[in-house]
């Protein structure tokens, strides 16, 4: 059988002044620094046998694939199941070393890290995206196709795949602003995975990079 690849793409940088983490809700959309991001993964592209393109339906997401598609000549399709997982912080100001992790308010929802108890569970992310993943794979099969998504789903996927264990630390994710991570299938088979980075150079600049927020 012929290779499918689907490569599965996170958005860009979002415009976040407030530092919020946005998570599913409406109106974050990239910054101008995020376009040149979404504008450096379709580069990256740019050689490659895409005949299909879908992403979240939230804005960031549909922003980052729009010139992926456009180089194409393609829509951009939408797939619920690529949306950001649901979190409880959604909309609060959250990270490591504010305290928020330390306030006792917090403890019932923060009480067990593996399921988790803040937000969608992981084995339901992996299914979900796991699915998307199979779909694209048949709409492209024999070339290729580009998902978007965001990073905790597309870092769950990969896990799943690798048959590794879901919970992590979030620290250690391998999924960039704007990076690919690239899934090779003999027939419905994963036979690899790749990992790169074409925004590298845009995310290097990036104030936000380190710390962004509901991505």
């Amino acid at each position: 059988m012929s290779e499918t690849v689907v490569h599965v793409l996170r958005h860009g940088e979002v415009y976040n002044p407030e530092g919020i983490l946005y998570g599913r809700l409406p109106g974050f959309r990239l910054s101008e620094l995020g376009v040149q991001m979404a504008k450096a993964a379709a580069q990256g592209l740019a050689e490659r046998n895409v005949v299909h393109v879908v992403a979240s339906p939230l804005e960031r997401a549909q922003q980052t694939a729009e010139p992926i598609a456009a180089q194409f000549g393609l829509p951009v399709g939408v797939d619920e199941r690529l949306i950001e997982s649901a979190n409880w912080f959604e909309g609060k100001k959250v990270s490591p070393g504010d305290g928020s992790f330390r306030d006792p308010r917090n403890w019932w929802v923060l009480r067990d890290p593996v399921t988790p108890s803040w937000g969608e569970a992981y084995q339901a992310i992996a299914e979900r995206m796991f699915a998307a993943l199979h779909a694209a794979r048949v709409a492209a099969e024999g070339r290729e196709a580009v998902l978007v998504s965001h990073q905790l789903p597309i870092w769950t996927l990969r896990r799943y795949v690798e048959r590794k264990r879901l919970w992590h630390d979030p620290r250690r994710r391998q999924c960039g602003l704007a990076s690919l991570t690239t899934f090779h299938f003999d027939g419905a088979k994963v036979v690899g995975i790749g990992y790169s980075e074409p925004a590298a150079h845009l995310v290097a600049i990036s104030p936000t990079a380190r710390t962004a927020k509901g991505a």
